[in-house]
C-alpha cells in the first residue's frame, strides 16, 4: 500500500478522478487529510464507497506515539514510529511569537558528527515527503487534544513553525524535502508560509546552491560548530569533503542571491570550541556580512564524552562576537528536563 500523505492535491485529484468520482470530492478528501484524519472513516462528508475504495489502495501515513516526554516549560519530545517500524522524533516548542516545531528528514543520520546522538546507529533510511508531512500532522493532532485540527489563519493553527533540524540531514534528502516543502506551503493545504521555515545543513555545499535557486524564501541554517577548518573536520566528518573556506564561500553566496540572513548554528563544548580566541577567530570569518549566530549549550549526550560550555565561556564568548558587530543570541534552553538532544529518545527506546 502506497501513504496517500505523499500526494499533493492535485496529484489526489487524478486519483479519485480515475475513480469515476468528481473533483469536488478530491478537494474533500485533501482537506480531511490536512486536518489530520488518521482514518479514512473519520471523512465523514466522503461516500463510504470511496472511502472503501482509497482504503483498499492507500493507507493516511500519520506516525504512531511510541512515547511522548513533556516538559515543564510546554516543549513536548515525541518519539514517533512509522508503518514500516522505522522511529524519528520529533520536538514541539513554545515561544513568544508562537508555536513551533523541529522535525526529522531520516531515520538516523550518516553525517557522524562526534557530539550528536542521531549518528550513533547511522542512517537507516530516508524519510519520504509524506512521512515529514505526517509527523507535523501528528504533532498538531496531539497539541489539539487528540483531535482533527484548524489550519484556517495563523492565530488558529496549532504550529505556525517549522524547523527541519530534527534526526538526518535535510540536503542528503533533498528530493523528498523539496516535496515536502511544497506541500506543506501549499494554499490549497497546510498553507505555511515559507519564511515561516527553516532548514538546516552540515554543509552539503552542492545543494545548498540548488536550494538557494529554489526556495529562496525559506530560511536557511548552517551547523558550523566551529571557528576554522581544521577543528571543525576533527568533530564534523563533513568538513573532511567540504573545506571551511569553501563553505564560507557558499553561505556568502547565499546571502548574496536570496537578499537573506544566514543563521550558524554552534553548539558549545567545553575546551573544544569556546575559548575567547575561537570567538575572535568566527568574528573575522563572519563580519560585515548578512548573518546571525546562534550559541546552543550543547545537550549532553550520555554515549559522548563531551561536556557543555560553562555559561560564563559562552557569555563571554557572546560579548566578544557582539564587540566584532556579529549578530548573535543564545539559545534559550528547551527540555532541559527532558531528552533534549537530538537522537537521544531514540537511542534509549532502540
Amino acid at each position: 500500500m502506497t501513504n496517500i500523505l505523499d500526494f499533493n492535491q492535485n496529484q489526489i485529484t487524478e486519483i479519485v478522478k480515475s475513480l469515476g468520482e468528481k473533483e469536488f470530492r478530491a478537494k474533500q478528501v485533501y482537506g480531511w487529510l490536512i486536518k489530520g484524519v488518521e482514518s479514512w472513516d473519520e471523512m465523514n462528508n466522503v461516500p463510504k464507497a470511496l472511502r472503501e475504495r482509497l482504503a483498499a489502495e492507500y493507507y493516511i501515513g500519520l506516525p504512531t506515539v511510541v512515547t511522548e516526554q513533556c516538559s515543564k516549560d510546554g516543549t513536548r519530545k515525541c518519539l514517533y514510529e512509522f508503518k514500516d517500524g522505522a522511529r524519528v522524533e520529533s520536538v514541539f516548542m513554545q515561544y513568544s511569537y508562537g508555536n513551533s516545531i523541529c522535525i526529522s528528514s531520516q531515520v538516523g543520520c550518516r553525517m557522524g558528527c562526534s557530539f550528536c546522538a542521531s549518528t550513533l546507529n547511522g542512517l537507516e533510511r530516508n524519510l519520504t515527503a509524506g512521512e515529514m508531512l505526517g509527523e507535523v500532522l501528528r504533532m498538531c493532532r496531539q497539541v489539539s487534544g487528540d483531535r482533527t485540527f484548524s489550519i484556517g489563519n495563523n492565530a488558529d493553527r496549532p504550529l505556525n513553525h517549522i524547523v527541519i533540524m530534527g534526526m538526518g540531514e535535510p540536503f542528503d534528502n533533498y528530493e523528498e524535502l523539496a516535496k515536502f516543502l511544497e506541500l506543506i506551503h501549499d494554499e490549497r493545504g497546510f498553507g505555511l508560509s515559507y519564511r515561516n521555515i527553516t532548514v538546516s545543513t552540515c554543509g552539503l555545499i552542492p545543494n545548498m546552491n540548488r536550494f538557494a535557486e529554489e526556495f529562496p524564501q525559506v530560511n536557511l541554517a548552517v551547523s558550523l560548530h566551529a571557528s576554522n577548518g581544521k577543528r571543525r573536520a576533527e568533530i564534523m566528518p563533513v568538513a573532511r569533503k567540504y573545506a571551511y573556506d569553501e563553505l564560507m564561500s557558499a553561505c556568502r553566496a547565499y546571502t548574496e542571491k536570496t537578499g537573506r540572513r544566514i543563521s550558524f548554528e554552534y553548539s558549545m563544548i567545553d575546551g573544544v570550541n569556546d575559548s575567547e580566541a575561537q570567538a575572535r577567530e568566527l568574528a573575522s570569518s563572519l563580519k560585515g556580512w548578512l548573518t546571525h549566530v546562534n550559541l546552543i549549550p550543547l545537550n549532553k549526550v550520555e554515549e559522548r564524552s563531551y561536556e557543555a560550555a560553562q555559561s560564563a565561556n559562552i557569555q563571554r564568548f557572546k560579548e566578544i562576537l557582539e564587540e566584532e558587530g556579529v549578530a548573535v543570541t543564545v539559545r534559550r534552553t528547551l527540555g532541559s528536563d527532558i531528552d533534549a538532544a537530538c537522537g537521544q529518545l531514540r537511542s534509549r527506546n532502540s
